[in-house]
């Protein structure tokens, strides 16, 4: 094997050994930079919230989703930094999503006053957040949210 083959060969090993550190990093800045959005997403769904326009099921889950980010005890801890915030984000992130794709687009409009665009934003915030979560933890946020989907009725079709 000649010199420069060798030398590409560890090079190639040294790039796979750190290139999930790589990502972790990238994806622990990105989802800094989402964080930074949850102040205004939490204000999202306490305006949410006091809409008539909002299906009494929605208005549980997002305010299941409230008191579980501003309650001192959650699944994990606010005070352990970044992770801590990351399963508030996620579960406020995969509300929000749910309510997106069951309620008018129109009524959310009305109170994002955010910049970015909301469907993108939150789908962001729960695919990078489940990167960082441990999946038994994914799975008991998750359930929340699905075990009410599976117990309201489907929204109903409205003739025009």
């Amino acid at each position: 094997m000649t010199r420069e083959a060798r030398n590409s060969k560890i090079l190639f090993s040294l790039f796979e050994r750190y290139q999930p550190v790589s990502k972790r990093r990238t994806m622990k800045a990105r989802m800094i930079e989402m964080l930074l959005f949850l102040p205004n997403l939490v204000r999202l769904l306490f305006s949410l919230l006091r809409d008539s326009r909002v299906s009494s099921a929605d208005k549980a889950i997002l305010a299941g989703t409230i008191i579980y980010v501003i309650a001192p005890i959650d699944v994990i801890p606010d005070f352990i930094p970044f992770i801590g915030l990351v399963d508030d984000a996620y579960l406020v992130a995969i509300a929000l999503l749910r309510l997106l794709n069951r309620a008018d687009q129109r009524v959310i409009s009305e109170h994002w006053h955010g910049q970015a665009d909301l469907k993108e934003l939150v789908t962001g915030i729960s695919q990078i957040a489940e990167y960082f979560l441990p999946k038994r933890i994914k799975n008991v946020l998750r359930g929340r949210i699905e075990r009410e989907r599976a117990s309201s009725p489907a929204p109903r079709a409205v003739n025009q």
